[in-house]
């Protein structure tokens, strides 16, 4: 009913669920500008968390899981990888892993590669590609792997380079990444984001300034540079640069399309495909540009669902919060299971994995990259 009527103490259970997936702010709450009390809900949650984080610190188990580069550093050892996706795939390990730290034994955690992005795209030779410049985009893009893309699935950023390369767009890797600090975010640890932003603002400049235009396979890195350090740091004004030189994938093909400078020889269709659009991909308001790329492939009909997944990469794997993730998922769920598809897709690969959980039916989902790359025969 009313909020004066809510005890204080339970506002803090508010504050636990919110795992900043910003729709709230985006499509339901009618208090946001232009609307007089101006009411941003999402980020009074983060000054919450901040505020909670700064007083009373966190646990061990969230620092591990928001320290996304130091695990996937380890992680990432050949040895290591092989003994933690071992672990990770068994029952009476992964309920000991519940017991002790807290992690879901139900959940879908991410696996770990030893042969990482960086490792996969080294030293690789071919064509040299001369950038065509558009009114839009640069024309040559520089990949930041982003943690998650470099140590947990690496062939999300193979496809794009291998998409990109074929609309005739020289890719590099940037010199390193650090975690962008989504999850940091996530958790209040504003010190570790300042941290992040200052070690990834300082290599993302010198490209920017070099010509470069920026993409990320994830969509909340890309909400990050675009979005949240932007918010946090307005006097800054390098991020301020970089985050109007950063794009989506889709997004940055989509400006291309609209010039005439895409490719559009399509080889295969693609069917049916259950697109699940990911909340923090909607939050850059750059409208279904994955959908409208896909949908140029002829035979091909793409279905959007428009709801939350319930993941946000570190909340559906907390035992606490687990079966709330999957009841949240459960309308997508429920819709990918009426569409009967040829291939469900979402932009971000945990909500994909997220739904794959939900269905349980030995079925995999596919990234709109992969998909594109499929049509595209290559």
């Amino acid at each position: 009913m009313e909020v004066d009527g809510v005890a204080k103490q339970d506002y803090w259970k508010v504050v636990e669920h919110c795992y900043l997936c910003d729709l709230c702010y985006l499509t339901k709450c009618p208090y946001v500008p232009p609307h007089e009390w101006n009411v941003d809900f999402p980020h009074l949650m983060l000054r919450a968390k901040a505020v909670h984080f700064r007083e009373h610190g966190t646990s061990l188990r969230n620092r591990v899981l928001s320290s996304t580069d130091t695990v996937g550093k380890l992680a990432g050892i050949p040895v290591v990888a092989q003994v933690v996706n071992v672990a990770n795939r068994s029952k009476p390990v992964r309920k000991l892993m519940e017991s002790t730290l807290g992690i879901d034994a139900d959940a879908v955690v991410p696996e770990y590669h030893s042969s990482t992005l960086r490792k996969r795209l080294s030293g690789r030779g071919g064509k040299v590609i001369e950038p065509k410049a558009g009114k839009a985009t640069r024309g040559k893009v520089a990949l930041f792997a982003t943690c998650y893309g470099n140590y947990n699935e690496p062939h999300l950023g193979e496809d794009l380079v291998a998409i990109f390369e074929h609309n005739g767009i020289p890719v590099a890797l940037t010199e390193k990444e650090q975690c962008c600090g989504m999850p940091k975010l996530e958790l209040g640890d504003l010190d570790a984001v300042a941290h992040a932003k200052d070690k990834n603002i300082a290599q993302l400049i010198k490209l920017v300034d070099a010509g470069w235009d920026i993409v990320a396979p994830v969509p909340s890195c890309v909400l990050m540079f675009k979005q949240e350090l932007p918010l946090m740091f307005p006097e800054d004004a390098a991020v301020q640069k970089v985050s109007k030189a950063i794009y989506d994938p889709f997004e940055y093909l989509f400006l291309r399309h609209k010039e005439g400078q895409l490719n559009t020889d399509f080889k295969q269709p693609l069917g049916q495909i259950a697109y699940h659009v990911a909340c923090h991909q909607r939050v850059q308001k750059i409208g279904m540009k994955t959908r409208d790329i896909l949908q140029l492939v002829p035979d091909t009909e793409v279905m959007p669902i428009e709801r939350c997944s319930g993941h946000d990469g570190t909340y559906a794997v907390k035992k606490e919060f687990h079966a709330v993730s999957m009841k949240i998922a459960r309308p997508v769920v429920n819709k990918v299971k009426q569409m009967a598809p040829e291939y469900y897709a979402s932009d971000c690969p945990m909500a994909g994995h997220q739904i794959e959980n939900g269905l349980d039916d030995g079925s995999k989902p596919e990234h709109p990259l992969s998909l594109l790359r499929k049509a595209y025969g290559i």
